[in-house]
């Protein structure tokens, strides 16, 4: 049956309305808008105006519109429609954003986490469609995830769920989600620049160069530099990716044995690097994992790439109960 769908995206600094129709399994974005992310009144504003303009062009009303989706940095309140304070919006404190697009619009909402509606998006129409139990990483500027649990999307008490960058695997190393040898802290884009820097400055301290990364860059190296110059075949550069996926491995050993699933999808840094970190990843989580429950879960990059977000508000509202 084909269903039109209205996602709502709201970034730190981008906005996005999109407009969608699912048939026979397959999501098709038809329409998109992007907008600025400027202060609080005039951003919820310019969501609602999009967002009513989105329907007049494409004719979308309450009846003939399955619902809408709003994906959202946390924290929030998914049950009760509220974002409450992300870092990333100053102002939105406490915004009952899920009445006000239903009060503008007449049509069902619903409210989700980036990481949960970027889960939904692979789960319903990406690498873990077909699947029961599905983990999602987004492995990006930061290490969240989503995850899938019998059939269905898992939360938490209060939004709290699949938080697997908080998970400490070491005593010392990067700092990321506010603790010292996080999982975020050795398997994102942050935590391998933190990683480049040590690396980097030892290097200079024993007296040796790195031709592609002086003293002054050394503030300024990010994870894609990194990457570039490990493909180029920089053995100090892989060696950096490298001690990124020994811990990626350690991080999924500890989420296979606790949650059992049948595929764990990850996204960003790793679908761009698998070729070289996949192996050492695969070889600590042999290690470290029952095999019982290694034997039945596949790892896959993600599939929806840079489109995700593009998926992930629509894939909130495929998934209402309506």
């Amino acid at each position: 049956m084909k269903e039109q769908l209205l996602g709502i995206d709201i970034g730190g600094t981008k906005c996005a309305i999109t407009y969608g129709i699912t048939e026979k399994g397959c999501l098709t974005i038809v329409d998109k808008k992007r907008f600025a992310t400027t202060d609080f009144e005039e951003t919820i504003e310019n969501i609602l105006s999009e967002i009513e303009k989105m329907m007049e062009i494409h004719h979308l009303n309450s009846v003939n519109t399955r619902g809408i989706g709003i994906s959202c940095g946390g924290p929030l309140n998914s049950e009760k429609g509220f974002v409450m304070s992300p870092p990333n919006l100053p102002g939105w404190d406490n915004i009952p954003i899920v009445s006000i697009v239903e009060k503008k619009t007449g049509i069902k909402c619903e409210l989700q986490n980036d990481a949960n509606a970027c889960a939904l998006a692979e789960w319903k129409f990406g690498a873990g469609k077909g699947t029961k139990n599905m983990v999602f990483l987004t492995f990006g500027t930061g290490l969240g995830a989503g995850l899938i649990m019998n059939g269905t999307l898992y939360t938490g008490t209060n939004d709290n769920a699949g938080e697997l960058g908080h998970i400490r695997l070491s005593e010392f190393g990067p700092v990321g989600y506010g603790k010292k040898g996080s999982f975020e802290g050795f398997a994102s884009g942050g935590g391998i620049a933190q990683l480049a820097k040590t690396y980097i400055t030892e290097k200079y301290q024993l007296g040796q160069k790195v031709a592609w990364c002086t003293l002054q860059d050394l503030e300024h190296i990010t994870a894609q530099k990194i990457a570039e110059e490990a493909i180029k075949g920089d053995t100090l550069a892989q060696s950096i990716y490298e001690t990124s996926a020994i811990y990626l491995g350690k991080g999924l050993a500890i989420v296979i044995d606790i949650l059992n699933p049948e595929v764990i999808v990850i996204g960003g840094i790793y679908t761009r690097n698998e070729e070289f970190m996949k192996p050492i990843m695969q070889k600590i989580i042999e290690q470290e994992a029952l095999h019982c429950a290694n034997n039945v879960c596949k790892i896959k990059p993600a599939l929806l790439g840079e489109q995700i977000g593009d998926y992930a508000a629509l894939s909130i509202a495929a998934s209402l109960t309506v």
